[in-house]
């Protein structure tokens, strides 16, 4: 990892709080979105609020993940990155609403609604502000907050074709305070989280943002989409 990574320290380093409270808590939510609870594998293909999922950047086919572990340099907060695995625990993210709500269990997600996604493991939200990315120079994407509550900087609006958004869609995701899209350009960092790739947010639209619904606990619709009952 470049100079740019690195702390006094040395390079990034892991806090190690809540890993076992946040497994805890991923273990209690698979537990309960069971079939016979409300929730499903399979069915309307929409994702909805409150569903627990993985995020696959279709260009460099990694999903979206986080851990105890934060940026070296910049916000010197919880590090973003991308991974090759599909079954790393630390790859699930919550659909959620923002602080004023708007995103009821079950509720079908509109295109074009600003949504929180929660990272499940640590309980700190998607998030971006005007920190440099410590390898491409872009902007710093991070996980922010503290179980599930950070600040208006965690808002981000799902860019899809159609009303809502689909499960077998590739959807963009746009900050809604700086406007930037979450993407991966391919850069991997070194020691210690070799080969994971860099997310950042970037200021156009473009095949390195597009991701898609993958792995994941999916909550039954709450409304038929179909009935025109658009209202979350």
């Amino acid at each position: 990892m470049g100079p740019s990574c690195r702390s006094s320290a040395g390079a990034m380093w892991s806090a190690g709080l809540g890993r076992a409270a946040g497994r805890a808590l991923l273990g209690l939510l698979l537990t309960l979105l069971v079939p016979n609870s409300g929730a499903a594998k399979t069915g309307a293909g929409l994702v909805t609020c409150g569903s627990v999922l993985k995020l696959f950047n279709t260009q460099h086919r990694v999903r979206l993940h986080s851990h105890d572990i934060k940026y070296g340099s910049g916000s010197g907060q919880q590090s973003v990155t991308g991974v090759e695995a599909s079954d790393d625990a630390n790859s699930y993210w919550r659909i959620r609403g923002g602080s004023e709500g708007g995103c009821p269990r079950g509720a079908p997600v509109r295109c074009g609604q600003a949504v929180r996604l929660t990272h499940v493991l640590t309980g700190k939200n998607l998030h971006t502000h005007h920190f440099p990315s410590p390898l491409s120079n872009n902007q710093e994407v991070s996980a922010f907050g503290e179980d599930g509550e950070g600040d208006d900087l965690d808002l981000w609006t799902v860019r899809c074709s159609g009303q809502h958004w689909e499960r077998e869609a590739a959807v963009r995701f746009q900050h809604v305070g700086t406007s930037v899209f979450l993407s991966v350009t391919g850069e991997q960092y070194g020691s210690p989280i070799r080969g994971q790739h860099e997310v950042h947010g970037m200021s156009s639209a473009n095949t390195h943002n597009m991701w898609k619904a993958m792995e994941g606990i999916f909550i039954k619709p709450s409304v038929d989409p179909s009935a025109g009952h658009d209202e979350l």
